[in-house]
């Protein structure tokens, strides 16, 4: 910290543990003027992490200067010998998370206005989209990304890249897995704009400001950002909405209860009003979205042990495997 400059140089250090798991931790620190977080794998998380930090401390710093809500970037650190992991310090952002909101009986009600006030809980919706939406205009080669991700021909390598992904640690069927692999094998978007994606968007990772209105503080944890197709971040907010908000199922069908929000079709038409896309094929996105997260999350299911947030993997997979597999057949997309 002194080396780079920062603030409080001389003054005590305190930190203290804000969450952590098997891939990254996050401590506050403070010192002085300075009020940040720090973002570290732990030491038992693989050393491929290492690089993963330093993408994401690369797309935290592109964002400086942009509309996107993000954390701010303060500094990086790649030498293991500091701290014995890469790592990053980002400013603290003074907000709340959805995930924070849990109670013992593992609902997470929203806090007031947002619990009472369906006018206010309606702007979280279109906050969550309109940050996709802000991230998918980033000029990412203006902002020195060039290197980061492989966006040329990003969609012609998907299937088989996560086929095979599976592969090397699959111990069930899959019902549905081939029927969305086959079809999304012969169809393409109607066009493709590279541009920065957050890979594991949704309102886990995400934090508003305090009060109302609704406002988008930061998107956060950026293990999955690369340079890609930016509408798969649309794709994975609109996978699990529910047809129809203002149902009683709209309440408990996901992690967070999403009664009264915007309509899909409300948030689709304000990520292409914002973003300058057009959306016509996003029916390709949701089946590829669904069929990725449900690769994704059985790899959580098969190493789930005695772990039970992870055994509840299990159904939500199989679940989305067949909702990517019952997609393809009421699609008109590509026909």
């Amino acid at each position: 910290m002194d080396d780079e400059g920062l603030p409080g140089k001389g003054e005590p250090l305190t930190t203290s543990f804000i969450a952590g798991g098997s891939q990254n931790e996050i401590y506050e620190i403070r010192r002085g003027e300075l009020h940040g977080a720090l973002r570290i794998p732990p030491p038992s998380a693989p050393g491929d992490r290492d690089e993963g930090i330093w993408r994401e401390w690369r797309i935290t710093e592109a964002l400086e200067g942009t509309d996107v809500p993000h954390t701010p970037a303060i500094a990086a650190c790649r030498d293991p010998n500091v701290l014995g992991r890469a790592f990053y310090l980002m400013g603290f952002v003074d907000g709340w998370s959805p995930m924070g909101l849990e109670q013992p009986d593992g609902t997470r009600p929203w806090p007031e206005p947002f619990l009472s006030d369906l006018d206010a809980r309606k702007g979280l919706g279109f906050q969550l989209v309109e940050g996709i939406a802000l991230l998918s205009t980033v000029d990412w080669r203006a902002r020195g990304l060039e290197d980061i991700g492989r966006p040329d021909g990003f969609h012609d390598r998907q299937v088989q890249r996560w086929s095979t992904f599976l592969e090397r640690f699959k111990g069930r069927e899959l019902p549905g897995f081939e029927e969305a692999r086959a079809w999304l094998e012969t169809r393409r978007p109607i066009d493709y704009i590279p541009g920065i994606m957050h890979g594991d968007y949704q309102f886990a990772n995400v934090m508003f400001r305090h009060g109302a209105p609704a406002r988008l503080a930061a998107m956060v944890d950026w293990e999955m950002g690369t340079v890609g197709d930016p509408k798969l971040d649309l794709a994975h907010v609109v996978q699990g909405w529910p047809a129809d908000t203002l149902a009683e199922e709209a309440k408990t069908s996901g992690y967070v209860d999403v009664y009264g929000m915007p309509s899909k079709d409300e948030l689709v038409a304000r990520y292409a009003e914002l973003s300058g896309r057009q959306v016509d094929d996003l029916d390709y996105y949701v089946v590829l979205a669904k069929w990725k997260l449900a690769i994704v999350l059985e790899r959580g299911y098969q190493r789930a042990g005695d772990d039970p947030k992870l055994q509840a993997f299990g159904p939500i997979v199989l679940d989305l495997m067949q909702g990517a597999a019952d997609l393809t057949e009421t699609s008109d997309y590509g026909r």
